[in-house]
C-alpha cells in the first residue's frame, strides 16, 4: 500500500538538494571558493553543539540546532541575500515570507509546522536558542574571512562600519563570541589595513 505522507515527506527531502546550489559571498577556509548554503547550515550546526556553553542564557541545544539547518532553507526559492547589498535587503523579508509559505507548505501538515515555527523562531530573535543562533550566524562567516586571509572583505572593500552594523546585535545571543571575534577576527583585519576603519 502507498504511503502517500512518505511520498511527500521524501519528495520534500530531495527539495533540500538545492541548498547545496545556493551560493553565499563567503570563502572557505583554504580562499579558493565561495561556500553554499548548506555548508554553511552544516558548520554552524555543530558549532552549536561545540559552543553551547558560550551563549548569554542557557539553551536548548537540540532547538539550535534545528533552528540552524532550517533558518536558511527558504533561500531555496528566495535566494541568497547578500549581507552588504543594500537594495536587496529592502525586499529580503517580502521574499523569504513568501519563500516560506511556499516551501514549508510543501509537507504533511504537522511537519509544516514545525518546520516553519523554527524558521519563524529564527526571525523572531524572541527566545535564547534564536538568539544564539544568530550570533553563530554572524561569528561563522567572521571565522572564515579570518581563515580565508579576508579575500572577500578585500574583494568588496569592506568598512569596519559595515562589519559592525552587520554584526550589532551579535552580542544578545554571546558576549562571549562576539568579544572573541572583535578581538581575533575583527581586529587584526584593521590592523593590516584590510578592513578600512571609517569609524574614527
Amino acid at each position: 500500500m502507498k504511503d502517500n505522507r512518505l511520498e511527500q515527506i521524501v519528495r520534500f527531502c530531495k527539495l533540500l538538494d538545492k541548498e547545496k546550489f545556493i551560493q553565499r559571498r563567503t570563502y572557505l577556509s583554504d580562499g579558493e571558493r565561495l561556500e553554499n548554503d548548506a555548508e554553511h547550515a552544516w558548520h554552524m550546526a555543530v558549532m552549536a553543539l561545540l559552543l553551547s556553553g558560550y551563549s548569554n542564557e542557557k539553551v536548548d541545544v537540540l532547538k539550535v540546532v534545528s533552528i540552524l539547518l532550517v533558518h536558511d532553507l527558504v533561500e531555496i526559492y528566495a535566494g541568497d541575500t547578500f549581507a552588504y547589498d543594500e537594495e536587496g535587503k529592502k525586499t529580503q523579508r517580502q521574499r523569504e515570507l513568501a519563500a516560506a509559505d511556499r516551501l514549508f507548505s510543501q509537507l504533511p501538515d504537522e511537519l509544516a509546522q514545525r518546520m516553519r515555527s523554527l524558521w519563524d523562531e529564527f526571525e523572531e530573535w524572541a527566545t535564547p536558542e534564536a538568539k544564539f543562533a544568530h550570533s553563530l550566524d554572524n561569528f561563522q562567516p567572521l571565522l572564515l574571512q579570518n581563515a580565508s586571509g579576508y579575500r572577500a572583505w578585500k574583494e568588496g572593500g569592506r568598512r569596519l562600519s559595515e562589519v559592525l552594523e552587520r554584526n550589532a546585535r551579535s552580542a544578545e545571543g554571546s558576549l562571549a563570541l562576539w568579544e572573541y571575534a572583535r578581538e581575533n577576527f575583527i581586529q587584526p583585519a584593521i590592523d593590516a589595513g584590510t578592513l578600512k576603519d571609517d569609524t574614527l
